[in-house]
């Protein structure tokens, strides 16, 4: 056990080049809830599930993409539909596509999207009911279901 007992995750953050612009892709595309700007911070709130998200306006001279880093991304849970209507719908918007996997082992099993927000944010939909020895359909071939 830690020395301090937390309570709970308050909100976290994604830093975003254009606040507009991702307003539009987290609210209108992906479908989380707008709860508002924060003033004049260049911070907007949004809500998913039971979870805070604050998208930060980066300032112009900090590196624009988190793409070469390959470890590091934001996960969200979907069920098996939403996860094939989110191929359909990332490739006719040409939202950037990383990769998709089929995880069978380790802690977060799953069928996992990997893809770019317009900031160039690696983000993750995962669909944990699918389970090893289930159809591997490739991301054309999702698009095309």
């Amino acid at each position: 056990m830690g020395l301090l007992k937390i309570e709970g995750i308050t909100h976290w953050s994604i830093p975003v080049n254009n606040l507009g612009e991702s307003e539009k892709f987290y609210g209108d595309l992906l479908g989380f809830n707008a709860r508002g700007r924060l003033g004049n911070s260049g911070m907007s709130c949004f809500s998913v599930g039971d979870q805070n998200i604050l998208l930060c306006e980066r300032a112009p001279s900090v590196d624009k993409s988190f793409a070469e880093e390959q470890n590091v991304h934001h996960s969200f849970t979907v069920t098996p539909e939403t996860l094939v209507q989110a191929c359909k719908i990332f490739h006719e918007r040409k939202v950037p596509i990383d990769r998709l996997y089929y995880r069978a082992k380790g802690y977060f099993t799953g069928r996992e999207l990997y893809f770019f927000d317009p900031s160039g944010n690696r983000l993750e939909l995962r669909d944990p009911t699918w389970k090893a020895g289930m159809p591997e359909p490739t991301f054309e071939e999702l698009v095309q279901s």
